[in-house]
């Protein structure tokens, strides 16, 4: 009898055998992508290839690929390379899990056409991707290394049906986490991935991202600049805010996604995961008040406080080399994602500028978005005045800082550590902005501006008038200075209390559980006019 069950001949037997050995072969070329001397060359560049990065983002054999024996096709009449030669067309999708969460995933494969997005490629199979992710609610992540559109096969007419790509990064935004891993160029229509995303990690001297890649601009400025001065990691982490932390290889970028994607939930309807903690949520913080002088003039690292503060080992910061003067980043009070948003006197002495705010702003959405609580540690002299802000757009920046901290409605926890003044008070959400709780250090100041600025507006006369300048001027500092004080403001039961500095991560996590079935009903509206 046939192994292949009774009444099969040995000829079609045979004709089984073979088309079982043709599709072997298919995917096995396939998975060899590009072959043996072009994945030579993207390890000599220091860069791993599309799989290797595929297998170091998903718990170990999980990953489900979707459109592995696709290739490029004709779309009008033009020739093309045989399908050994375009291997899944440059991008590997599919999905698994990290850490036991489904993720949905597009890897482009630069030993491919240089990664090149293909007709194929984009129209097919990233895009059932992204449906995919929308229709289970599941987060996407993009690693990147393309040359972008694939030239040969847009240009004409027809590219008047292309974009949709971005389309739906907007209609998934806020409804799941997207990720950019930039490991390797991204110009032209690919760089709208990462600055349509929540995270992006770059790696060092490997990553850049560009409207134009260098020969474009070439050809229609004249400027004769490489990709990666263009657009590197030491443009988007340190001047343009596009990316957020830059690593040092692939290994370390992935890592950092699987890390972001910990704090999150897998979409809006979800709360973020809970990590079992052994760190008391009642441990008292001592050292605190040494850590942090009572001088508003001395400057001391924030980041500091926030690691004492949270969860051991739990501090995660987004953006730490752009807009250092403000600080935000994930962490876990017991055991629950949190975001902390602070003010960070080593740069600039905390004070609230362009970028600053803009930083704070996208952090805050992005909280409120996946349901994660936010903690603001307040010690602000304000916002930067003066001309050249102004000619910035400073009131519509700071105006984004606003809307972001009056429109989220997660718990909200409110730590005055120290300075509180001026409008930096509003946007860190004082009071006014129904922060769950909100309570100060002993030290700490409230105020419209510091005693010495109220002292040149409201005395200045006073002060010029006087015997001794100096010495009416330090009595008058004094006397406003009891006028600021945090136990003014809780005598007026302006705030819910003041506090031992070593009792903050205790009061934080009692804050948090007091607000965990917050709900916030407002009026119906389409949408909000955030000052972008």
């Amino acid at each position: 009898m046939s192994p292949y069950g009774p009444g099969t001949s040995a000829e079609a037997a045979g004709e089984f055998d073979q088309q079982v050995a043709e599709l072997r072969a298919r995917r096995s070329r396939n998975l060899a992508m590009g072959g043996p001397e072009r994945v030579g060359k993207q390890h000599e560049r220091g860069k791993l290839t599309a799989r290797e990065r595929v297998d170091l983002l998903f718990d170990p054999g999980t990953f489900v690929e979707f459109g592995l024996l696709a290739h490029q096709q004709s779309m009008r009449g033009n020739e093309v390379d045989p399908p050994e030669k375009t291997p899944a067309d440059g991008v590997v999708t599919g999905h698994g899990t990290v850490d036991g969460r489904q993720v949905w995933v597009i890897a482009y494969d630069f030993t491919v056409m240089a990664g090149s997005m293909g007709a194929v490629g984009e129209a097919f199979k990233t895009t059932r991707v992204r449906e995919m992710a929308m229709r289970y609610r599941k987060p996407i992540v993009w690693l990147l290394d393309s040359a972008g559109a694939r030239i040969q096969e847009a240009a004409g007419s027809t590219f008047a049906g292309s974009g949709q790509l971005f389309y739906d990064q907007v209609q998934m935004s806020g409804v799941v986490p997207q990720v950019s891993a930039m490991l390797g160029p991204c110009a032209a229509g690919t760089a709208y991935i990462p600055g349509l995303s929540d995270f992006v990690p770059m790696v060092k001297g490997t990553s850049s991202m560009s409207l134009g890649g260098s020969r474009l601009v070439k050809a229609a400025t004249g400027e004769d600049v490489t990709d990666h001065d263009m657009g590197g990691s030491q443009v988007h982490c340190y001047e343009s805010g596009v990316g957020d932390n830059e690593v040092a290889n692939d290994r370390e970028c992935i890592e950092q996604v699987r890390r972001f994607l910990s704090y999150l939930p897998s979409s809006n309807l979800e709360p973020p995961p809970w990590v079992p903690s052994d760190d008391p949520a009642d441990r008292t913080v001592e050292g605190l008040d040494k850590l942090v002088p009572a001088n508003p003039r001395q400057a001391y690292d924030v980041r500091k406080v926030i690691q004492r503060i949270a969860d051991r080992e739990s501090w995660f910061e987004i953006k730490p080399t752009w807009a250092k003067n403000l600080v935000v980043g994930f962490g876990r009070m017991a055991g629950h994602s949190v975001g902390f948003v602070a003010n960070q006197p080593m740069f600039k002495g905390g004070i609230l500028d362009v970028d600053a705010a803009d930083k704070a702003a996208r952090f805050i959405r992005m909280c409120d978005a996946f349901n994660v609580p936010l903690v603001y540690l307040m010690d602000v002299p304000g916002f930067l005045v003066g001309s050249a802000v102004e000619k910035e757009g400073i009131i519509r920046h700071g105006a984004k800082m606003l809307y972001a901290t009056s429109e989220a409605t997660v718990p909200k926890i409110t730590i005055v550590m120290r300075k509180a003044y001026g409008a930096g008070y509003f946007v860190m959400c004082g009071k006014g902005y129904n922060p769950d709780l909100i309570v100060a250090w002993p030290f700490a100041e409230i105020s419209v501006m510091g005693p010495e600025g109220a002292v040149n507006i409201i005395f200045n006369k006073v002060v010029e008038a006087a015997e001794n300048p100096d010495e009416t001027r330090g009595q008058l500092v004094a006397r406003i200075r009891e006028t600021i004080s945090p136990y003014v403001a809780a005598g007026w039961a302006m705030i819910d209390d003041v506090i031992d500095p070593a009792d903050t991560r205790r009061v934080i996590v009692q804050g948090l559980e007091q607000a965990r079935d917050k709900k916030v009903e407002r009026p119906w509206r389409k949408h909000g006019n955030i000052p972008v």
